[in-house]
């Protein structure tokens, strides 16, 4: 054996490369069904970074680093492959921009860790997979499950410990995520991956038809390909035609305005029109459930996004004519916005009332009755922000209903079929709030 520098890297490089490769196979082999994704997950040597890194279409590795951990835990190499490989099927990268960024690298990285336990395969296991999946046990029970999302969701509301991040850090991290905020570069799009996940979902189920070991895939499968909503194209729905006093361009022919200035002097042949049709919310009800079950500072971070959502789209006219009704199981408040200072008074010295039991009916009665009174020009629709669980009424409204939820709650009651159904991730609350 040689002892020149060059040679030593090239014999490094040569056995981190057969240890990946060899990784590589020990997975294929335990899980077909992961052959697609295995062969788009880029591998490369990339040397002296002194740790693994993961863009969210390659991972990165430090040979010399590599086989320091191979040489401590045989089976590292196909972890750090099959973690990495569960980042890109999870598209986790695809999301960090959205999040609290340490929250978020964290609440991955224990997701995939506790898919990797749920496998049991023998070519990933650790040393430190008894105190790791103990921990897991307790974190499941606090946060109500073990996807991403549902730990992301559970450490906003009680952060971790500067000790207890540290411990998570060291039980499961194994790839440095810097490169997520560079989603643009990336070969494979989030809608490649999506179409692989959906793909490993469907090969997923014949695979642990009689298996207890793929749960915690699955429920992150379900949690990533789940459908998510573009609440700011939704509420464009909820917009009537109006009449909005500004110079309409695209309407204005400017060579028979400049002719005749040229001709008769100061004197156009026509003039803009002062008026054009805009997309404006004018008539609207946004209903708020104030019942025990919705935590007050959700409905805040609704209402915020609701509003920054329409300043944005220039949604408002200089008056509207919008209602803010707080129901439990009666009306509690309805308070009427005409204009953005009354909103902006609103959402900065409104109080939430109720928390009782949950009704949807006397919302809908409510309505009707501010109609007969001539409360509303051309009432649009109605937003019920709510977690799902109250009495539904039986007759179907002559204006659009849009009842909104925070998470999937499979437990909660159906909406009616003349509603609509959308569901609002928290986290996606926090943008706006």
């Amino acid at each position: 054996m040689t002892t020149d520098g060059t040679d030593r890297q090239t014999q490094i490089r040569g056995l981190a490369a057969e240890v990946m490769r060899l990784a590589h196979d020990g997975i294929l082999v335990n899980m077909r069904f992961l052959d697609v994704a295995l062969s788009r997950l880029q591998v490369v040597c990339r040397e002296g970074t002194g740790a693994q890194l993961f863009d969210g279409a390659a991972l990165y590795y430090d040979p010399a680093l590599l086989l320091a951990y191979y040489q401590r835990e045989p089976h590292y190499a196909a972890r750090l492959y099959l973690h990495t490989l569960l980042h890109c099927i999870f598209y986790h990268g695809f999301a960090a921009d959205r999040m609290n960024r340490p929250c978020w690298d964290m609440a991955t990285d224990i997701a995939v860790e506790n898919v990797i336990l749920d496998m049991g395969l023998p070519v990933t296991g650790l040393s430190s997979d008894d105190e790791l999946r103990g921990r897991l046990e307790v974190l499941a029970k606090q946060a109500g499950g073990l996807t991403a999302e549902k730990i992301y969701r559970h450490f906003r509301i009680e952060e971790p410990s500067e000790k207890a991040a540290k411990m998570w850090h060291k039980l499961c991290h194994y790839d440095e995520h810097i490169y997520w905020d560079r989603q643009e570069e990336l070969e494979l799009s989030q809608a490649e991956w999506r179409k692989l996940s959906e793909r490993i979902k469907a090969d997923l189920k014949s695979f642990s038809r009689d298996r207890n070991d793929a749960a915690g895939m699955e429920q992150n499968l379900k949690e990533a390909t789940r459908e998510r909503y573009d609440y700011g194209s939704f509420l464009k729905k909820f917009m009537v035609m109006g009449e909005s006093i500004q110079i309409n361009d695209d309407e204005f022919d400017y060579i028979y305005y400049t002719y005749g200035l040229d001709t008769y002097g100061n004197m156009p042949l026509i003039e803009p029109l002062e008026y054009k049709d805009a997309n404006k919310i004018r008539d609207f009800v946004i209903a708020l459930d104030t019942s025990a079950s919705c935590r007050g500072h959700i409905v805040q971070s609704f209402l915020q996004k609701t509003y920054n959502i329409m300043q944005a789209q220039e949604h408002f006219f200089s008056k509207i004519n919008v209602h803010i009704i707080q129901c439990d199981s009666e009306v509690r408040q309805d308070i009427r916005i005409t204009d953005r200072r009354e909103f902006d008074a609103f959402l900065l010295n409104g109080k939430l009332t109720g928390f009782g039991s949950t009704d949807f009916r006397p919302v809908f009665d409510h309505v009707e009755k501010l109609r007969a009174d001539g409360e509303f020009d051309n009432l649009k629709g109605l937003i019920y922000f709510t977690d799902g669980y109250g009495v539904y009424p039986e007759r179907m409204p002559d204006y659009d209903v849009a009842f909104v939820f925070v998470g999937e709650d499979e437990n909660a009651p159906k909406v009616p079929p003349w509603a609509i159904r959308i569901v609002l991730e928290e986290e996606s609350l926090e943008e706006h709030s």
